[in-house]
C-alpha cells in the first residue's frame, strides 16, 4: 500500500504533495480577500446611510443563503463569460480570455467567506464599548486614530473565535473547486483514485490530510487566541 504513495513514476506521493500545495495556497489567498470583503460589508452594515445598510445586510443574507458550490459555478461561469464578453468588444479580432479556475475559486470562496465574516464583525464591533471612542473623541483623537488603536485591536480578540471557524470552514471548502479542473488534493485524489481503483485508500488518506490541515489551524488558532486574550481577567 506504502507504494502507492511513493514518488516518482512508481506512486502519487508527489501528484498528492502538488494537490496539497495548491490548496493551501488557495486558502492563504482567499483569507485576505474574505476579510476584506467582511470588513467592508460590517462597515456597510453599519453606515448611517440607509443604503449602505442595505446594501451591506443585503450582501450578507444572499450570499449566506446560497450553497458554496453554487457561487463558484456562478462565478466560474460569469465572470468567464463577462471577460470573454469584453474582449469580444474591445478586439473583435482577437481571442477569448480563459478565466484561472484559482482566481475563480479564490472570488467564490473569498465571496463567501467575507458574508459570514461580514457578520462576525458586525457583532464584535456591537460589543464594543462605545464610552472609549467618545473618550477619544474627548481628547482629540481622529476617527482613523480611534478605530486602530482603541477599536481595532478589542474587535480582533471578540471576533478571532467566529473567523477561526470561518478560515477552518473555507480550508475544507477548497475542496469544492476540484469540480472546476483545479488541480488540488481533491482534485488529484479523484485522479488517483480514477488510475488505481483504490477509492478508500486514498480517500482515506486525503481525509487524513485535511484532518491535518484542521488540526495544525486549531492549535494556530488557539494560540492567537491566548495572546489576544493576554492581560484579560477572566470572571
Amino acid at each position: 500500500m506504502l507504494e502507492l504513495f511513493a514518488f516518482g513514476d512508481t506512486g502519487w506521493g508527489d501528484e498528492i504533495l502538488q494537490g496539497l500545495a495548491v490548496t493551501v495556497q488557495l486558502a492563504l489567498v482567499t483569507l485576505p480577500v474574505g476579510l476584506l470583503i467582511g470588513f467592508l460589508a460590517a462597515g456597510a452594515s453599519l453606515s448611517r446611510l440607509r443604503a449602505l445598510r442595505f446594501l451591506g445586510f443585503g450582501y450578507t443574507t444572499i450570499l449566506r443563503g446560497l450553497p458554496e458550490i453554487l457561487t463558484l459555478f456562478v462565478v466560474y461561469n460569469g465572470v468567464g463569460l463577462l471577460l470573454n464578453a469584453l474582449a469580444q468588444w474591445w478586439d473583435p479580432e482577437g481571442g477569448g480570455i480563459e478565466f484561472s479556475p484559482f482566481a475563480a475559486g479564490v472570488i467564490a470562496l473569498g465571496m463567501v467567506f467575507g458574508a459570514f465574516a461580514g457578520e462576525v464583525l458586525r457583532g464584535a464591533f456591537n460589543s464594543l464599548d462605545g464610552g472609549q471612542a467618545e473618550a477619544g473623541r474627548a481628547i482629540g483623537m481622529s476617527q482613523r486614530k480611534i478605530f486602530f488603536r482603541i477599536q481595532l485591536p478589542q474587535l480582533w480578540r471578540f471576533a478571532l473565535p467566529g473567523l477561526g471557524n470561518l478560515w477552518i470552514n473555507m480550508l475544507k471548502d477548497t475542496a469544492l473547486v476540484s469540480i472546476i479542473a483545479l488541480s488540488d488534493l481533491m482534485r488529484m485524489t479523484k485522479v488517483a483514485v480514477g488510475v488505481t481503483k483504490q477509492p478508500f485508500t486514498f480517500y482515506l488518506a486525503a481525509c487524513l490530510i485535511y484532518w491535518g490541515l484542521c488540526v495544525a489551524s486549531e492549535l494556530m488558532l488557539a494560540w492567537m487566541e491566548r495572546r489576544a486574550n493576554r492581560g484579560i481577567r477572566r470572571a
